[in-house]
């Protein structure tokens, strides 16, 4: 594979996922739009696929009210939306719901919503009085607006599949990730989890690294985005510390592991994520030298400001292409993870 720090890498995410969509543009029910948020994503995707993006209209009203129109007719087509709620989150949000409900209106015959990230999905659970459950509401407006399917990737928790009365493909990043670090071959490497929370997700990551040991990072949370490390639980003395989340938004959380993991003497660390909010201030502590490398996916994009010697970015246009193609057809989506 070739990996450039800094800028985004086209994986071919070479864990069960085959390019069997070859002469998928012959096929005429199979439609691809993409909304403002991602836009080279689902480039990437189209051209996996063999197909072009589907020509609408996109504009605002003097207001900064959103109209959206489909240029083309999908009468009876199975049309993939992909738009990640990313910042702006709420314009993002809407403009999907928008598009959404054109399709609808259009009268395709399925309207699948293809999530590269999942906005509003921190607050899953009440854990206050009078609080809202936002990744319920989201889940909520997205059936309202007339989606038949959501293709979610690495949901921050697995229970936001059972906010959906419509049927919802969860696929991960974590292919991709799994095949470049393989491919550097790390010595005396650890699976680190920045907290107790994540350390389902970091043993499932450990196991597809030969079984590499697991450490947990004792964490805990003050107030939203403020994080207080205590102590790492196992050893990672001489150790390749590779930290695992599936979000980095303002980075004190994996910066502040990655400090403590220093200190307990391992000899390198990482950090890998699959979505890269990067929210104020985390360019500045991800690239203060505490990381070998920052390796990200590129469902979120990543403006070339927020890019530093230490990132790399990996690219999901071929596993999301396969999935979409699979779902298509009919085919097993959960094998391409096994």
């Amino acid at each position: 594979m070739n990996a450039h720090r800094g800028s985004a890498v086209l994986s071919s995410a070479t864990l069960k996922v085959q390019p069997t969509a070859t002469g998928l543009s012959e096929n005429n029910r199979l439609r691809l739009f993409s909304g403002s948020a991602n836009v080279p994503l689902a480039q990437e995707v189209a051209r996996y696929l063999g197909m072009d993006l589907g020509p609408m209209i996109r504009k605002r009203f003097a207001d900064g009210e959103l109209y959206i129109q489909i240029q083309e007719s999908i009468r009876g087509c199975d049309v993939y939306l992909i738009q990640p709620c990313c910042r702006p989150v709420n314009d993002n949000l809407m403009e999907l719901l928008i598009m959404i409900d054109a399709c609808r209106r259009a009268s395709a015959r399925q309207v699948t919503a293809v999530l590269p990230y999942y906005g509003y999905a921190r607050a899953d659970r009440k854990t206050a009085g009078r609080e809202s459950i936002t990744a319920k509401l989201v889940a909520n407006l997205m059936t309202e607006a007339g989606a038949n399917r959501i293709l979610a990737m690495d949901l921050h928790s697995a229970q936001i599949q059972g906010y959906f009365d419509i049927p919802l493909d969860h696929v991960y990043g974590s292919p991709v990730l799994l095949d470049y670090l393989a491919s550097k071959q790390l010595p005396d490497l650890v699976v680190v989890s920045p907290d107790v929370g994540g350390v389902a997700r970091a043993r499932a990551f450990a196991k597809k690294l030969n079984d590499a040991p697991l450490a947990i990072i004792d964490k805990r949370r003050q107030a939203h985005n403020v994080a207080e490390v205590l102590n790492v639980i196992g050893d990672v003395k001489d150790k390749t510390a590779v930290l695992v989340d599936d979000i980095i938004d303002t980075g004190g959380t994996i910066a502040a592991g990655a400090k403590l993991l220093r200190e307990e003497g391992a000899r390198q660390v990482y950090a890998c994520a699959t979505h890269a909010v990067f929210s104020p201030p985390a360019i500045e502590r991800l690239s203060s030298g505490v990381f070998e490398e920052v390796i990200v996916t590129n469902t979120i994009p990543i403006a070339e400001s927020d890019r530093f010697p230490q990132l790399v970015v990996l690219s999901v246009a071929n596993l999301l292409g396969e999935t979409i193609w699979r779902i298509h057809e009919d085919s097993s989506v959960s094998s391409m993870f096994r």
